[in-house]
């Protein structure tokens, strides 16, 4: 530890903690988890980076942890299910790690299974306009492509924290029923883990039910739900009938959609 005078005495210098987190970035290396933990500043926030290059990962959490944030790093989509543990606040995700070239998709799904509305932000050499779309109907807040300056990286990542804080202030609970998570303020549906792509007037039939909690809705009420002009009952029942086949589509036994004849429908909530 180096030294410096005051008042002509020796006092010992303070060390660079800074300094010492990003040899410790290097050090850590061999062990199968990355984590680095700083809680200086403000923000108080857990940054998750998913990243399988050593020295990228090492330099975006020296960045992050500079800010003010805690970040744990990950580097196979093993670690992340075997060692992340509790809500992060965001996720830096690449897509291509190791030999796996689609394995962000895959951390994605699980995250966004497990914690529905979880900002995630993409951060990948991949620039076809087919990932990012994909990654962001998977569900993901943000797509930002390799090279990009750690500087611009902490700006987004506070900018997407933000909307999420205020995001989470005004909008309502997400709903879930068994496999099937969704969240209305962000038009988001999964089931077992799989995107369910649903128009908007089908996804306000789905929330309309699933609030009803097993409660039969009326055709009318569907009807009146769905903030269209116009709808008839058999307009009502092709959009049930979609729905049903999409989600049928990822679970053959799906079968909560229950028709009440000549009055309208209900969910079932699936046993257990």
């Amino acid at each position: 530890m180096g030294q410096m005078r005051s008042n002509g005495a020796l006092i010992p210098r303070p060390p660079n903690r800074l300094f010492r987190a990003k040899q410790g970035m290097v050090t850590l290396r061999e062990r199968e988890q990355l984590t680095f933990e700083w809680t200086g500043g403000a923000m108080h926030s857990h940054i998750v980076v998913v990243e399988d290059d050593v020295d990228q990962l090492a330099n975006y959490s020296y960045a992050l942890t500079k800010k003010g944030f805690t970040v744990s790093g990950y580097e196979t989509v093993d670690e992340v299910h075997h060692a992340l543990t509790g809500q992060p606040s965001l996720v830096l995700l690449d897509i291509h790690l190791g030999q796996d070239p689609d394995a962000g998709f895959t951390i994605c799904r699980w995250l966004l299974d497990r914690y529905p509305g979880l900002p995630v932000i993409f951060l990948t050499s991949r620039t076809d306009e087919i990932d990012q779309i994909f990654g962001l109907r998977l569900g993901a807040w943000d797509y930002l492509t390799k090279p990009i300056s750690t500087a611009l990286l902490v700006e987004k990542v506070a900018a997407v924290l933000k909307r999420a804080n205020r995001s989470r202030g005004a909008m309502g609970p997400v709903l879930q029923d068994g496999a099937l998570i969704v969240d209305p303020d962000r038009a988001l549906v999964s089931f077992h883990g799989e995107h369910v792509s649903l128009t908007v007037t089908e996804l306000a039939i789905l929330e309309a039910l699933l609030r009803a909690q097993g409660a039969i809705l009326t055709y009318d009420q569907l009807a009146e739900r769905t903030r269209q002009t116009v709808v008839t009952n058999n307009t009502l029942s092709t959009h049930i009938k979609h729905i049903r086949r999409k989600l049928k589509a990822i679970d053959a036994e799906f079968d909560a959609l229950i028709n009440v004849y000549g009055t309208g429908y209900r969910w079932e909530s699936p046993p257990g």
